[in-house]
């Protein structure tokens, strides 16, 4: 390998480990946001949502100490792969509980939970991928 291609190869780490980083700070950002109106707001979202039965103020809690668990791993310089594989890994156990959720569990929520729910697992289905891809090119 020339030197021209090594530098080219540690610079796609590079990159990749700024992105990482950027990813999981939107993740964290989004979720401790999404988790404080879940607390904040509960009733009105509930009635809106038309999930009832206490859930989101317990979802609250969650996501506002998950939001700031990513966080920190975001503000690592280096996150540890470990750490973002279980970011990458619990987000995708949110998609998965999402679906099911919005198939087996809720009753009939209102239009507007048929469509938050889904796009809130996209999106979050989107940051496991966008953070996965950024790992995976951090360590080349």
């Amino acid at each position: 390998m020339t030197t021209t291609q090594l530098h080219a190869s540690s610079r796609s780490g590079a990159d990749g480990l700024v992105w990482l980083r950027r990813f999981l700070a939107l993740d964290a950002v989004v979720t401790a946001v999404n988790g404080l109106l879940y607390l904040v707001a509960s009733e009105p979202l509930e009635r809106l949502l038309d999930v009832g039965g206490g859930l989101l103020p317990g979802l609250g809690v969650f996501l506002a100490l998950y939001g700031m668990a990513v966080g920190y791993v975001a503000g690592r310089p280096r996150p540890p792969v470990p750490a973002v594989q279980a970011v990458i890994e619990t987000n995708l156990v949110w998609v998965v509980l999402s679906i099911v959720a919005l198939v087996f569990w809720f009753d009939d929520p209102s239009t507007a939970g048929q469509v938050w729910i889904p796009l809130q697992a996209v999106t979050v289905g989107g940051f496991a991928v966008l953070q996965y891809t950024a790992l995976r090119r951090s360590r080349t």
